[in-house]
C-alpha cells in the first residue's frame, strides 16, 4: 500500500476563494495532478472515477442491517455504543467504517456476529444474512454461520491467538469445527492455508507459537484463519494497525485479492484514510455511535457534506499548502457515550450549528447528492462546479 505521507490531497494549483471548503479530490483526472500527490496515480484515478462505471446495476446485498443498536449496561449507566445503524453490503464490495477512536466502530463489528462482551447487548434492529436474521438464530445455527460464512479479523492479532497452542493447531481447529476432514489431511490443509497468505516456510510457522512470530506474521495468521473456509463476508477490524508500511501493503493486497478472486465482501473498520482511499467502494463516517455520512468513496473525498467529515478530511496535510501552514484540528473532544442527548452529538464541536440543531432531535440520514447521504440540517456547500 502506498502510505500517503503528504496527505490525501493533490496539488490544486491556484486556490479559489472557496478552497477551504474543497474536498480532497475535486478535479484530478489528469496525470499531472496525480504526479503532484503523494498517492499513486491509480488511486487518484479511482477516487476521481476514471474507468469506473458509476451507473452499474446494484447486486442483491449479502449482508444488511436495519436500525441496529447496541448498548453496554454498566453500574454507572447505559453506554449507547451503536445507535440505529443501517447499511447494505454487496458481494465483492468493501464498506469502510471510519471515525475517531471510541465512536463505536469495533462494537458494531462485534454486534454483527453477536460477540459483544458482557455487559454489552444488542437492543434493537436486525442483521440479515442470506435472508436470515442472525440476531434471531440460536447458538447452534449461529455457530454454523460464524467463521464459515462470516469471519472476523480482530484488531490485536497477538492477543487474538492462543499463546499456549501452536499456530497449526489453531488453524486446524477452524477447519475441523466446520468440516469433516480426515486426520491425515488436516496438517496438509493447514499448511496450504498458511502458504496462501504469503507466509514463508509454513511448516515451521505451523509448529511455532504466537510469541515466536512478529506482529505482521500474526496478522497474516489471523487472515489465514478468517479466510480458510472461503467466507462470503469478512469483518476486518483495524487489520493494518501497528504494522509498518511494507507489511501493511502486503496485508491490504491479500484482502484485495480475496474480493476479486472469491467475491468476498469486506467491512473494513479503520481510521486510516489512506487505506480507505485505496480499498473502499463505500464509506460510512461514524460519530458517537451513529452513521452521519454514507456514500461512494470518491464522492465523500471530493464533496464531504457533513461538517464532521469535512473537518476530519481538513485535518490531513495537503501538498498545495506551504510548508509553514498549520494543520487544522477539530475543537473539543468526542462526547461521552453515556450522557448523549437527543440533539446532534457533534453540536458542541460544529462550526455550522444553527438554532434548529440545538432544539430538534438529531437528523436522520438524507440524500444530499447522488450516492451520498448525510445526517445534517446545515450540510457543507460546495461551489467549485459554478466557477
Amino acid at each position: 500500500m502506498w502510505k500517503c505521507r503528504g496527505g490525501l490531497y493533490p496539488r490544486s494549483g491556484r486556490r479559489s476563494t472557496s478552497a477551504r471548503q474543497r474536498g480532497p479530490l475535486s478535479r484530478y483526472t489528469e496525470r499531472e495532478g496525480a504526479r503532484s500527490c503523494a498517492l499513486p496515480f491509480r488511486i487518484v484515478q479511482r477516487l476521481a472515477g476514471v474507468g469506473k462505471d458509476t451507473h452499474r446495476p446494484m447486486a442483491e446485498p449479502i449482508l444488511r442491517t436495519r436500525g441496529l443498536s447496541a448498548s453496554f449496561f454498566t453500574k454507572e449507566g447505559v453506554i449507547r455504543a451503536v445507535q440505529n445503524v443501517t447499511f447494505a453490503l454487496e458481494p465483492g464490495k468493501v464498506l469502510a467504517i471510519v471515525g475517531e477512536s471510541g465512536c463505536g466502530k469495533s462494537t458494531l463489528g462485534l454486534a454483527l456476529l453477536r460477540l459483544l462482551p458482557f455487559p454489552g447487548k444488542v437492543t434493537a434492529g436486525s442483521v440479515e444474512f442470506d435472508g436470515r436474521d442472525l440476531l434471531a438464530l440460536d447458538e447452534d445455527e449461529l455457530r454454523k454461520v460464524r467463521g464459515r460464512r462470516i469471519s472476523m479479523i480482530f484488531q490485536d492479532p497477538v492477543s487474538g491467538l492462543n499463546p499456549v497452542l501452536p499456530i497449526g493447531k489453531q488453524v486446524e481447529e477452524i477447519l475441523t469445527s466446520h468440516m469433516d476432514i480426515p486426520k491425515k489431511e488436516r496438517k496438509q490443509r493447514t499448511i496450504e492455508v498458511l502458504r496462501h497468505v504469503g507466509l514463508a516456510d509454513p511448516e515451521r510457522i505451523a509448529n511455532s507459537y504466537p510469541f515466536h512470530l512478529s506482529g505482521g506474521m500474526c496478522q497474516r495468521v489471523m487472515i489465514a484463519m478468517a479466510t480458510a473456509l472461503n467466507p462470503s463476508v469478512i469483518i476486518a477490524d483495524e487489520p493494518t494497525s501497528a504494522l509498518d508500511v511494507t507489511v501493511q501493503a502486503q496485508i491490504l493486497n491479500e484482502l484485495d485479492q480475496l474480493r476479486y478472486q472469491r467475491g468476498t465482501a469486506i467491512i473494513l473498520i479503520t481510521h486510516d484514510l489512506g487505506v480507505v482511499a485505496q480499498m473502499a467502494d463505500e464509506v460510512a463516517v461514524m460519530y458517537a455511535g451513529r452513521f452521519i455520512e454514507v456514500g461512494e468513496v470518491r464522492q465523500i473525498f471530493k464533496e464531504p457534506r457533513h461538517p464532521y467529515t469535512w473537518a476530519l478530511l481538513n485535518t490531513l496535510p495537503r501538498l498545495d499548502r506551504g510548508g509553514d501552514h498549520q494543520l487544522h484540528s477539530i475543537p473539543g473532544a468526542p462526547p461521552s457515550m453515556m450522557n448523549l442527548g437527543e440533539e446532534c452529538a457533534f453540536l458542541p464541536r460544529c462550526t455550522k450549528a444553527m438554532n434548529r440543531c440545538r432544539h430538534e432531535p438529531a437528523p436522520l440520514l438524507e440524500t444530499v447528492a447522488p450516492h451520498q447521504r448525510a445526517a445534517c440540517y446545515n450540510p457543507v456547500f460546495h461551489d467549485w462546479d459554478e466557477e
